[in-house]
């Protein structure tokens, strides 16, 4: 059984009471509203981060840190990864984004020395760490290493 196949139990719902129907209801009048303001009129709507005015939040709490929006973001591949490509020989974005280890083929890719590798690959990435071509090169293969844009 699954959560959406559970039936609701009788009497779960309650109805709603009914607003603005005359005082001897209990909410006439202002319909439960209370007198004026912000809340009382048509068409209110409140956002989850609004605090009636009071400093938000996120402007009361202290901002800590940097980011640089100018630093270049590689996607990292092991030579681990380079078995989950099969028969393939040669590895550039494209067959690494077919094969599922990158997320996206236009976004540069740095190729790291973690892992083992016994076939010959020949790779085309954007950065390459020494021991990664050094290990691709021993077992018979070669590391192309072309400009991120």
């Amino acid at each position: 059984m699954k959560l959406n196949e559970i039936p609701r139990p009788a009497g779960n719902r309650k109805a709603k009471p009914p607003k603005g129907r005359g005082q001897g209801t209990g909410n006439g009048k202002t319909a439960g509203k209370g007198h004026k303001g912000q809340k009382a009129r048509s068409g209110f709507k409140s956002r989850p981060w609004f605090e009636g005015g009071q400093m938000p939040i996120n402007r009361r709490l202290p901002k800590r840190g940097f980011k640089n929006h100018f630093a270049k973001i590689y996607q990292i591949v092991n030579l681990r990864d380079l078995e989950r490509l099969g028969d393939e020989s040669t590895v550039n974005a494209e067959i690494l984004r077919g094969a599922g280890i990158i997320k996206d083929a236009t976004l540069p890719v740095k190729l790291l020395a973690d892992g083992e590798i016994n076939r010959a690959y020949t790779v085309e990435v954007h950065k390459a760490s020494k021991a990664a071509i050094e290990a691709i090169q021993a077992a018979g293969g070669q590391v192309t290493v072309k400009e991120a844009k």
